[in-house]
C-alpha cells in the first residue's frame, strides 16, 4: 500500500506538470499566432509539448494501473493463509 500511495503521488505530479506544460504550450502558440510567431515561441511551444508528453504519457499508464489494482482488490475476497 505504501509503495501505491508513492506512485500514485509520482502520478499525481506528472499529470500536473505535464498539463500545466500543455497549457503554457497552448498560451504561447495563440501568443504567437497573434502577435507573429517568432523563434523562441516555436522553440518554446515545441518544447513544452515534448517535455509535457514525455510527462504525461507514463503517468496516465501509471494512473490506470492504480485504478485497476484498486478495482481488482475490492472485488477479490482477501485469502488469509
Amino acid at each position: 500500500m505504501r509503495k501505491r500511495e508513492r506512485i500514485r503521488s509520482l502520478v499525481s505530479l506528472g499529470k500536473r506538470a505535464g498539463y500545466g506544460l500543455f497549457a503554457i504550450a497552448i498560451a504561447v502558440f495563440f501568443w504567437g499566432f497573434a502577435t507573429g510567431f517568432e523563434d523562441w515561441m516555436v522553440t518554446l511551444v515545441a518544447a513544452t509539448m515534448a517535455v509535457g508528453s514525455a510527462l504525461l504519457a507514463p503517468a496516465i499508464v501509471f494512473g490506470y494501473g492504480i485504478g485497476a489494482a484498486e478495482r481488482d482488490e475490492r472485488e477479490r475476497p482477501i485469502t488469509r493463509r
